[in-house]
């Protein structure tokens, strides 16, 4: 029971904090600058076009929280969530290091690792997935499978990226 418990914490605060952090991006909350604001830094970063990848950043962070919070398709949530957080570590963290104090990977880096972790041991028995039977989402081809899909996925969108053409400076 502890165990499970356990899980459903996690889930739970983990989950509000990822899904706010899609809510800032999607729909301005929280201080956050919306679909059209994070697009534009999402442009200044080369990802184009910004404000589609914004919201589906948005999406992707907002629905797999609420995903987790719910315990429903417990993998598919969590994918969803480590791979935004990859391409945020790579695009935005990494050239600062590894703590938060100076920028680093180590939020985004953490939030990962809560994904990864929850798609690796499920929702646990207070969830959806466990009310309804949902069995398929917590076999391991199929939790291994999206995980890897998350990890394609973010190196594909950081492949595609479009690194801003510096000026040329005349002497």
């Amino acid at each position: 029971m502890s165990i499970n418990l356990g899980i459903l914490f996690l889930r739970v605060l983990f989950g509000s904090s990822i899904a706010a952090h899609g809510a800032q991006k999607l729909f301005g909350l929280f201080g956050g600058y919306g679909i059209k604001g994070t697009g534009g830094f999402f442009e200044s970063m080369g990802f184009r076009p910004g404000t589609t990848l914004a919201a589906l950043a948005g999406l992707s962070e907002f629905g797999g929280g609420a995903l987790l919070i719910l315990g429903l398709f417990t993998p598919l949530g969590a994918a969803a969530v480590m791979s935004t957080m990859i391409v945020a570590m790579v695009s935005v963290h990494l050239a600062n290091g590894f703590f938060a104090m100076s920028n680093g990977i180590e939020v985004p880096f953490l939030y990962a690792a809560a994904a990864f972790a929850l798609a690796l041991t499920g929702a646990g028995a207070f969830s959806l997935d466990a009310m309804f039977a949902v069995k398929f989402v917590t076999d391991p081809y199929v939790v291994i499978g999206v995980l890897v899909l998350a990890i394609v996925g973010a190196a594909v969108l950081l492949a595609t990226r479009r690194h801003p053409q510096q000026q040329a400076t005349s002497t």
